[in-house]
């Protein structure tokens, strides 16, 4: 059987799946839906990312190069601490509510992992020679996705003070390379059209943060957790601005960049509905719920027709020169 080679952002795709997950799981405590359907969605996401570490891992092991060459890459090396990131997001939502003790263990396992690879990364981009405009809004991930949600996995498993640790490494890599990356945004010229998806990614931050914020306040809107949506409502209004730009887009695997970004989004709506309770605050709710799983779900339908059609998958390299 011949290996196929997939490229790191497909780690994407059940980072995606996992964020609507955890939507799903937040609309069942607040007594919206079946919590079993949040559970699903989990065990989907767990599925899809043992799959692809599986595909990703039967090509790349048997060429080191290959694993080396994704990691050191400007474009794709952020892509790759999805691996980990994923796996620590699921075991918080899907395991710690009904095994603890293996819930706490799986958290500790990718978290360590999550912040060697962030360390690793930043090194690298340290070390190694970067163009700015290779630089995109993938580079949240690593660092700042990755901190975000350890803090929030921390929390849910009972150890404070490493999630407060996690979210300072996460706050302070969000100020960091937000002002780097909106630099070149501001700057530059436009992204290539493969990268423009991961213009979706801005919105990411400012909710995985207010997720952190609730998972160590218990869901109470304080003032940081007011000041932080506020900055994150900027962003999600300039996506407004970039659809005109999307809609040009032919569909690509990187379309899996809008999936986790908005879910995060509309799991802080969520909180957000709850705990205010407008009138009419289950219909907001379900719109909320709807739109973001048409989102997620047309995703994943346009990535099945594609697959079906072999327009999913890169070409393969042509095979080297004896």
């Amino acid at each position: 059987m011949v290996a196929v080679r997939i490229p790191p952002n497909f780690f994407g795709i059940p980072f995606g799946l996992a964020g609507l997950g955890n939507t799903w799981i937040m609309a069942g405590r607040n007594g919206d839906v079946p919590t079993w359907i949040g559970d699903a969605l989990l065990a989907l996401g767990a599925l899809t990312w043992l799959t692809v570490v599986v595909t990703y891992a039967a090509y790349a092991l048997p060429r080191p190069r290959t694993l080396v060459g994704d990691m050191v890459d400007p474009i794709t090396g952020p892509f790759v601490s999805l691996a980990v990131i994923t796996p620590m997001l699921l075991a918080a939502q899907g395991v710690v509510p009904h095994d603890l003790a293996l819930g706490r263990i799986l958290v500790d396992v990718f978290l360590a992992l999550t912040v060697i690879y962030g360390g690793w990364i930043t090194g690298q981009w340290i070390y190694g020679r970067i163009d700015i405009d290779q630089i995109h809004p993938g580079y949240f991930l690593p660092t700042v996705a990755g901190g975000f949600i350890a803090s929030a996995a921390a929390h849910l498993v009972g150890q404070h003070t490493l999630a407060d640790v996690m979210f300072g490494l996460g706050l302070i890599c969000w100020i960091v390379l937000g002002s780097i990356i909106l630099n070149r945004l501001f700057t530059r010229p436009r992204l290539p059209a493969p990268l423009i998806p991961t213009l979706a990614i801005e919105v990411a931050p400012s909710a995985v943060a207010v997720l952190a914020l609730f998972a160590r306040n218990g869901g109470q809107i304080d003032i940081w957790v007011m000041l932080i949506s506020g900055y994150g409502l900027l962003l999600v209004l300039a996506q407004i601005r970039l659809l005109r730009l999307y809609l040009t887009l032919n569909f690509a695997p990187g379309f899996w960049a809008f999936t986790f970004s908005w879910s995060a989004v509309a799991t802080v709506a969520l909180h957000w509905i709850a705990r205010g309770e407008p009138p009419g605050h289950r219909v907001y709710s379900y719109l909320v719920l709807a739109a973001i799983t048409a989102l997620i779900g047309g995703i994943a339908v346009r990535s099945i027709v594609a697959a079906a059609r072999g327009r999913f998958l890169p070409p393969p390299a042509p095979p080297a020169a004896p």
